[in-house]
């Protein structure tokens, strides 16, 4: 279920490769994810339309987030109750994330009620996208009911090898199942949705891209475009404890024979521990209060990394524990997704050039630095044992520093590689059609500008509602000026 992905070494990050997993399954990520629903702060996306991309402000955008969800509390002026994607809060029952709100507000951080809503910044309860204990994927969602369609057709187990394209105008695609090469032709337009690395290899592979680079691969150049550049993500590190007393519910029902009830019980009711994700908070904040936008995000884990099965008698329980992950949210450090030859069935280069910036790692470090003093207020003293990484004895700034290049990996966010835009760095306009390029469009987190400070399913399925109008030649629903 997964493309089995990793980057090519990092020369920021000691030459590691870093894991680059990406759905490989109907429904692409979206099947796989941790199914937090996030959309990011409005300042991300008013900030998309400064730099020419007229139609993706916050006004504009938010009646594609409200049409597409349906929020379990209800619609209003922010949230949308009747779309096909069910969102919920976390259903965790933990007195450990009340107490890490509690030591939000001892160190003076903002708590908000619905950081999908009117305050977008602060500590507030998880947002996942579960309906009835399912998962409400972007399959689920969309793509179950529309299966019985007369005009739908899902090939899969079939791999898309190029856009064939008859001079500048794209008029089907080529794909390959069972040894067979196939063509599908187009009557109006070819829309991509391979995601941020597959799309910019299927634009290159189709003459679409960086012509020198297309040359040296091997590949007749079509337009010359900087498809692959512009790639981001979000890079984290996590500070583990462990529990005293081995406290959570989360370790109990870890033993065997109750988690294999609780998964039949969850499977045929859709109810029970096996339909509850063990988080329930995020948190977006700014580590300067001067910040149009948070720039430091914290994801909070209710159980150890080492978590298990067990059984008394046949394997012990594991040492209970929790952690906190702060993330970099808008990393001025930028990749790329290149070819690794002709052949379409070969895998992307993945270079992502991590801290290349001198800015992301200082502001990666106060986000640590930050987590660590919450983690440390007196609301978590009866929950904080041990703090098992990096260790209480990583104190120093050059300490952190190389902890965090030793231990740093991605959030799974990749972004831009196909960014939209209206000068020459841009490979869509705000329509999201390939410039130079007739019958063409890409719908995936390629076409970011840059970096949404969240986790990116929610504003990927906002993007597609939006390109649903754009594709249709239907007029956009009305702005939400006074939202």
């Amino acid at each position: 279920h997964d493309w089995g992905y990793h980057t090519e070494p990092e020369p920021n990050l000691n030459n590691r490769t870093i894991e680059a997993a990406r759905g490989k399954v109907l429904g692409g990520s979206s099947s796989i994810n941790v199914m937090a629903y996030t959309r990011g702060h409005r300042g991300d996306y008013d900030r998309w339309a400064q730099k020419g991309c007229k139609g993706w402000s916050y006004a504009d955008i938010l009646p594609y987030f409200k049409r597409g969800e349906t929020f379990a509390d209800g619609g209003d002026t922010w949230r949308g109750g009747d779309g096909p994607l069910q969102v919920q809060f976390a259903t965790t029952r933990d007195p450990l994330f009340d107490a890490w709100i509690e030591a939000a507000r001892a160190t003076g951080m903002p708590v908000t009620d619905d950081y999908n809503g009117q305050q977008n910044e602060g500590f507030g309860r998880s947002q996942y996208t579960i309906g009835n204990g399912k998962r409400s994927s972007s399959a689920v969602a969309y793509l179950h009911p529309a299966r019985k369609r007369p005009n739908l057709t899902v090939d899969v187990r079939a791999q898309v090898t190029r856009v064939i394209m008859s001079g500048t105008h794209a008029t089907g695609v080529e794909y390959v199942k069972d040894s067979l090469v196939i063509h599908a032709e187009a009557r109006k337009e070819v829309i991509l949705a391979s995601g941020t690395f597959n799309t910019p290899q299927l634009l290159m592979l189709s003459g679409i891209g960086p012509a020198a680079h297309l040359k040296e691969m091997g590949v007749a150049p079509v337009v010359d475009l900087p498809v692959g550049e512009n790639l981001q993500d979000h890079l984290a590190v996590l500070i583990m404890f462990t529990r005293p007393q081995n406290q959570s519910v989360f370790r109990d029902n870890m033993r065997f024979d109750r988690m294999a009830f609780n998964m039949l019980r969850a499977h045929f009711t859709g109810t029970g521990p096996g339909t509850v994700v063990p988080g329930g908070l995020h948190a977006f904040i700014k580590t300067n209060p001067e910040l149009a936008v948070p720039d430091i995000e914290f994801m909070f884990r209710g159980l150890p990394t080492n978590a298990h099965l067990w059984f008394p008698g046949v394997r012990p329980a594991y040492e209970d524990g929790y952690g906190i992950r702060p993330a970099l949210l808008h990393p001025d450090s930028r990749g790329k997704v290149l070819l690794r030859s002709s052949d379409p069935l070969d895998t992307p280069r993945i270079m992502y050039n991590f801290f290349s910036a001198p800015t992301d790692l200082p502001k990666l470090r106060e986000g640590f630095k930050i987590a660590r003093e919450v983690a440390y207020s007196k609301p978590m003293d009866p929950y904080r044992g041990v703090e098992k990484t990096p260790g209480e004895k990583v104190k120093t700034d050059a300490e952190i520093d190389a902890w965090i290049r030793k231990t740093v990996i991605t959030a799974h966010h990749p972004a831009g590689t196909c960014p939209m835009g209206i000068g020459p760095d841009s490979v869509l306009d705000p329509t999201l059609r390939v410039r130079g390029v007739e019958g063409l469009r890409v719908v995936d987190a390629s076409a970011m500008p840059d970096m949404v400070g969240a986790h990116i399913n929610a504003c990927v399925l906002m993007m597609a509602e939006k390109a649903a109008d754009m594709i249709r030649g239907q007029a956009p629903l009305p702005a939400l000026d006074n939202a």
